[in-house]
């Protein structure tokens, strides 16, 4: 199929070679710190452990969000998390995230330090910290947001891992995979399409969590802005997501959050480590290297 070979699966797995793929490198059965390194703390509550990825971005959007809203106790240090490198298999952020998964956080407010991993969770524990903040409290809108919020940290694993692996990164294009996954994608922008052509957010007539935690995935998407999939999916299609992709991405706070932690693109959206509000004018990457000149 597709220049492949018909592969029969041996009656026990072994792992006796790279996987291949653009993160060859870094795939391994078993968890656990590869490496001693701590991680650094900075001066402020929340410390933020991350890459500015879609799961990386939700949690940089809430926090600006929170900071636009006057919760002067959501300020936080944003440490990058280079992939690629290995840095979550450090043993610093394995004590953090036992999953070795950005975005992990450590919430220093208290007497005990807490711990947060999972993007979803870290989104529902910052909105509940700080007095319910983009989630809803009326029972019926709490039910609609978080299961908006479940569907997306369900539904992205075929969008990401599935779609994406096979489309974009695996190291050889598997007509059957690619076929698979892009159905399933396509029905899941169908399924948001649908929800957003009678609301304007997800959850309802309110911006949520909802929101935060599926723009930076299914937006982008829609936006062809991930795996450079634009055309092969139409995504010009899903007018309602588009509609409400726009919208978000006008807000102040997305665009702030959308910048911490990232490590790609234009130097002047990159801000590899956020410390102070003050970064976004002084410490992106155009500035810094403007100043080792």
């Amino acid at each position: 199929m597709n220049g492949t070979t018909a592969y029969t699966p041996p009656t026990v797995w072994s792992w006796d070679k790279e996987s291949g793929g653009r993160f060859a490198n870094i795939n391994r059965p078993i968890a656990g710190a590869t490496h001693e390194k701590d991680l650094p703390v900075g001066r402020h509550p929340l410390q933020l452990y991350s890459l500015a990825t879609p799961n990386g971005v939700k949690v940089t959007v809430m926090l600006e969000e929170l900071l636009a809203l006057g919760h002067t106790g959501a300020e936080y240090d944003a440490w990058l998390i280079r992939i690629s490198d290995g840095d979550q298999f450090g043993s610093g952020f394995v004590a953090v995230n036992p999953n070795s998964k950005i975005p992990a956080l450590m919430d220093r407010s208290g007497a005990t330090p807490i711990r947060v991993f999972e993007s979803g969770a870290i989104l529902q524990y910052l909105a509940e910290k700080f007095g319910n903040a983009f989630l809803p409290t009326e029972r019926a809108a709490r039910a609609e947001c978080l299961s908006w919020l479940f569907w997306q940290m369900g539904s992205a694993p075929y969008l990401g891992g599935g779609f994406g692996h096979f489309y974009a990164y695996a190291p050889t294009k598997i007509e059957y995979a690619i076929d698979r996954f892009a159905m399933e994608t396509k029905r899941q922008l169908d399924v948001l399409d649908r929800r957003l052509a009678e609301s304007r957010y997800l959850a309802g007539s309110e911006y949520t969590i909802a929101d935060m935690a599926v723009w930076p995935w299914y937006g982008t998407l829609a936006k062809g802005q991930l795996y450079e999939a634009g055309e092969f999916l139409q995504v010009g299609e899903y007018r309602n997501v588009l509609r409400w992709t726009d919208e978000i991405a006008q807000r102040p706070a997305v665009q702030r959050g959308r910048m911490v932690n990232r490590a790609w693109g234009q130097p002047s959206s990159q801000l590899h480590e956020r410390h102070d509000a003050g970064d976004f004018g002084t410490r992106t990457q155009d500035k810094l290297e403007t100043e080792q000149r």
